[in-house]
């Protein structure tokens, strides 16, 4: 049995693990549950990230101090009420590992019929994501920094999103990793609980061995339909915007696969 969690866009190579008397209080809130209750001492557990903190910028660090009441989501509040959160019941958005949030921040603006929700484990990611959201004036953007898994149990109610969006995660390339690589049966299967009918799936890759480990699993599972029809890809989305790292990658001749899958 595999434990999965959110990851970041960004590869992250080394465990720093901090103890959860770092600072991780209000946020990362999966580390207490690592914490051994006799010691204090934190227990690793199988994820498919690993949690290296990096260097906070001073912008950073103010955003999480003075932004975090305004636009953070704690597991302790239990299964999300969209009128307390957004003021309104509109279609919602989750967004696994979304790295420093630049495109994120980009579609909650471009979408302000739709409220999203991001979840990111590392704070310099979750800072800019703040720093951003509150620059260009969006109201329609939440975030959690915590444990994916963890969270879409506990807090996301079941048939509650229109989309889930996974970008560019930790391929966890070598074989002997593919273990820890997000995509799997049961992260799959939980996605599903969480999508409304005819909510949607999608996926982005830069490693073609992990995109066609997605569609891999994609296909044993019921329930889903793939929006590429006969191809196992689809062009990507009007919705997603190119990233940085995405048009560096295409100078260098490397390859995006985008899958999407809606559930029926």
């Amino acid at each position: 049995m595999y434990v999965f969690a959110a990851i970041s866009a960004h590869r992250q190579k080394s465990l720093t693990m901090p103890t959860p008397m770092q600072d991780a209080a209000p946020m990362l809130d999966f580390l207490k549950q690592d914490q051994d209750p006799l010691t204090g001492k934190v227990m690793r557990r199988v994820r498919s990230f690993v949690l290296r903190e990096g260097r906070l910028t001073a912008g950073q660090q103010k955003a999480l101090d003075s932004l975090w009441p305004r636009f953070g989501l704690e597991r302790g509040a239990g299964l999300l009420d969209p009128q307390v959160v957004f003021g309104r019941d509109a279609p919602r958005v989750l967004e696994i590992g979304y790295g420093m949030g630049h495109s994120l921040v980009q579609m909650a603006g471009a979408e302000p019929d739709k409220d999203f929700i991001g979840i990111e484990v590392h704070r310099p990611g979750v800072g800019a994501l703040l720093m951003a959201t509150d620059e260009m004036g969006i109201s329609n953007l939440r975030s959690y920094c915590d444990d994916a898994v963890d969270i879409l149990e506990l807090c996301i109610p079941d048939a509650s999103l229109t989309r889930v969006q996974l970008y560019f995660p930790d391929p966890w390339h070598k074989k002997k990793h593919h273990k820890r690589r997000i995509v799997q049966s049961a992260w799959v299967q939980l996605v599903q609980r969480k999508l409304a009918p005819g909510g949607v799936l999608h996926m982005a890759t830069d490693w073609e061995n992990y995109a066609l480990h997605m569609h891999e699993v994609m296909q044993t599972e019921k329930g889903w339909e793939n929006l590429a029809g006969d191809k196992a890809f689809i062009e990507r989305p009007e919705w997603r915007p190119e990233t940085k790292f995405e048009r560096r990658g295409a100078r260098l001749g490397h390859g995006v696969w985008d899958l999407l899958y809606k559930k029926i």
